[in-house]
């Protein structure tokens, strides 16, 4: 008996060693190597590979306020392909071990493995059955880590190899989107039309899974080479089936986008309905399918009709990750109606919800901008663009270009209207009497004495209070609260009256700086260390001492105003298409009675602006000013010839003459003979009122004027180049040098 088991043993032995053989073709041989490699090898391949995709679908974040890629799939710039040596490429390769493995290398591993130690490839033939699906996790795997050219050359060895196995019609299909990752679209539209070709006689039929998945990789192909109506008839095919419902809602959901894109609202809003009403599809898809359905409304009753759907969306707390959308969403339904203050609310609300994306809150923000600048609120307009461009994640976009464009053109504007605030303020107070002037700042000093009073005993309360509850960080917001019942509290407060304040007198004022210390451990010093120093801000004297009375910096405040008043009415005119409030502003300046060279060009631009109104009153009074008092002027010849441009053509032979004569100047200046070169210019310029070269000469007649003119006269002569040439180099350029003389 115990020889028997020792022979059985052996015997035993034997046959696993041979069965394990891969040389030898057997039913044992080719069984035990199959079942091996399916559950045990490739099962934990194929693990790793559930694992990988599982990561990408956690990590993917979709931006639904663009078309969504068909594939949720962000690929780096292409990777260096390793060189590849036939199917087996690569398998005995080193790793690099210090960098850090990805679920899609350790299934491109256990794929290698599977095929190095049980592929039974005799006599040119593949025996083991599960090597196909090895070679097709491989190339899957190195899809995945971006490694094409081998993904390519696994799936070609299945499709060279195994022409019948069940999992040709998925091979080809991941070969050809390999293809498509590598721009070779044309290839892949051409292997993918021929896999879904039904013809009698066909070894293989594609399963409807299969099927589907080829359509959606076709309508990849179709995406990558603009062929749009293309892809929108491939992905109505692949949602047919839905088999595979994450893909399948994906591809619904991009076709409902893709009509959107083509302003075809109606079949956008029957494929996100459909969308909507499909229970086993993802819940991203469909409250997104909502969104999307909202987005596609017009301003009609219809967008009153989906407000009632919003607010039960929003009141749903499995909604909550999405509230910035839906408040979002709801705000422009408002606003369509013409609701701006409830708009407002769900913009405000978007903003604030707890999981809201910079991305959603730079569209907030821009809405609110939007609906201020519309109000003609800049200053608040100004505010919210500025928080678009702080958080935006891309500031390339075309969007956000033209966000930041015009918050630099509110940035303008906001400066000049302050600084037309501030010098209407000075120069009133100029315009006041003594009396008058003393009166005012008086009451300016009693307010905000009450307001100092006013913080200082909050900040008391604060300290106080904080003590009693463990620290100063109780951000006590009452005046004056009662807590002197409480001795320890009371005590405490009076300790840190004394360090900050010492024993101060009951009386009025008691806070001024000069009631000093009181001591009472120095009370004999009393008037030797009494504190002198005043807070000026509280001493008449300090404001009467800073109006201005000298005369030239009082016409340096009506010039500055004056300068901010034109280039507001400009802005105004040209950058924000407000008509309105830039006559408002030219005509306020004129009012003023303005320095000459403002004088022409802000008549021109109010006859331009009432020529356009169509106001033949208010037209005609300014055009008859600039024909009478400016006749010479290009302005009055544009406004007699409208169609005719001074400034395009010129005889040869007197723009010849015209730029002898400036070089003949330029050499005047170069010998620095600046007087004479302002005299000569003087006289060339009225006889060349058609020439180009204007500019040229009123620019160095200004560059001759800095040099032996002062400051201000050199000023003006560059702003009256910058206003009456705004659109030719030599403007912007005296605008660049008023600038830096500011």
């Amino acid at each position: 008996m115990k020889h028997f088991y020792k022979i059985l043993f052996f015997v035993t032995i034997t046959m696993v060693v041979f069965s394990c053989s891969v040389k030898k073709d057997t039913g044992l041989s080719r069984n035990w190597h199959a079942l091996t490699t399916k559950y045990n090898v490739l099962f934990n391949g194929k693990e790793a590979f559930k694992k990988g995709i599982q990561e990408i679908n956690t990590n993917y974040k979709d931006n639904y306020w663009q078309q969504l890629p068909i594939e949720p799939l962000q690929f780096t710039e292409q990777k260096i392909e390793v060189k590849f040596s036939g199917p087996g490429a690569n398998f005995g390769g080193k790793k690099d071990n210090k960098k850090q493995s990805s679920p899609f290398d350790k299934a491109e591993e256990k794929a290698v493995k599977a095929i190095q130690m049980h592929s039974m490839n005799i006599n040119g033939r593949e025996k083991n059955r599960q090597i196909d699906d090895a070679y097709l996790l491989l190339g899957k795997a190195r899809y995945y880590s971006q490694r094409f050219v081998p993904a390519i050359e696994a799936f070609n060895y299945v499709i060279v190899n195994y022409p019948y196995a069940d999992l040709i019609g998925e091979t080809k299909i991941w070969r050809a989107k390999t293809n498509i990752r590598l721009e070779n679209e044309k290839l892949a539209i051409e292997s993918l039309k021929l896999l879904l070709e039904i013809r009698k006689g066909q070894e293989y039929f594609l399963e409807g899974k299969v099927k589907e998945e080829a359509h959606t990789a076709l309508a990849m192909a179709y995406v990558q080479t603009d062929s749009i109506e293309k892809a929108k008839k491939q992905l109505i095919f692949a949602t047919e089936t839905f088999y595979n419902k994450e893909q399948s809602a994906r591809n619904m959901f991009i076709l409902g986008q893709m009509y959107a894109n083509q302003n075809k609202k109606d079949s956008a809003a029957v494929v996100f309905q459909k969308l909507i009403s499909i229970k086993k599809a993802p819940y991203k898809y469909k409250i997104h399918a909502h969104i999307e359905l909202a987005k596609n409304t017009t301003k009609d009753s219809s967008s009153v009709a989906l407000i009632p759907m919003f607010l039960k969306l929003i009141k749903n707390r499995d909604n909550r990750k999405y509230l910035d959308e839906l408040y979002y969403q709801t705000g422009v339904l408002e606003e369509n109606r013409d609701s701006i203050a409830k708009a407002m609310v769900y913009y405000k609300k978007s903003i604030s919800a707890k999981d809201a994306s910079n991305q959603q809150k730079t569209f907030s923000y821009e809405r609110l901008g939007n609906i201020h600048f519309k109000n003609t609120e800049y200053l608040l307009a100004s505010a919210y663009y500025d928080s678009v461009l702080n958080i935006t994640d891309d500031k390339n976009e075309l969007r956000i270009r033209r966000v930041k464009r015009k918050h630099k053109n509110l940035a303008s504007l906001i400066k000049f209207e302050k600084i037309v605030t501030v010098n209407d303020s000075i120069l009133h107070l100029t315009s006041l009497s003594a009396d008058a002037q003393k009166n005012y700042f008086e009451k300016h000093i009693a307010k905000i004495k009450k307001e100092d009073e006013e913080r200082a005993q909050q900040r008391l309360n604060q300290i106080a209070f904080g003590s009693s509850f463990g620290g100063s960080s109780l951000q006590s917001t009452t005046k004056g609260d009662w807590y002197f019942y409480n001795n320890q509290i009371a005590n405490f407060g009076k300790t840190e009256f004394q360090k900050k304040w010492g024993n101060r007198e009951l009386e009025d004022n008691w806070r001024w700086a000069d009631k000093g210390f009181n001591s009472n451990t120095n009370t004999a010093q009393k008037d030797s260390v009494q504190v002198k120093t005043i807070n000026k801000k509280y001493e008449l004297a300090t404001y009467l001492e800073a109006i201005p009375t000298k005369k030239e910096v009082l016409d340096s405040l009506h010039f500055q105003r004056n300068n901010a008043l034109f280039e507001l009415g400009l802005i105004y005119k040209e950058q924000f298409k407000n008509p309105n409030i830039a006559v408002l502003r030219l005509e306020r300046l004129l009012a003023l009675k303005p320095a000459k060279e403002l004088l022409l060009p802000t008549h021109y631009h109010l006859y331009q602006i009432f020529h356009q109104q169509k106001n033949n009153a208010k037209e005609n009074r300014h055009k008859n000013i600039i024909l009478t008092e400016y006749a010479t002027t290009p302005f009055a010849k544009i406004i007699l010839h409208p169609k005719k441009d001074y400034q395009e053509k010129e005889d040869e032979t007197e723009l010849s003459e015209t730029e002898k004569k400036y070089k003949e100047v330029y050499y005047l200046y170069k010998k620095n003979k600046f007087e004479e070169v302002v005299k000569e210019i003087e006289k060339v310029i009225p006889s060349i009122q058609n020439s180009k070269l204007i500019p040229k000469f009123e620019l160095l007649k200004a560059y001759a004027i800095g040099k032996f003119y002062d400051k201000g006269t050199y000023k003006r002569a560059l702003n009256n180049v910058a206003i009456n040439y705004p659109k030719t180099k030599e403007g912007k350029q005296a605008l660049v040098l008023i600038k830096k003389i500011k």
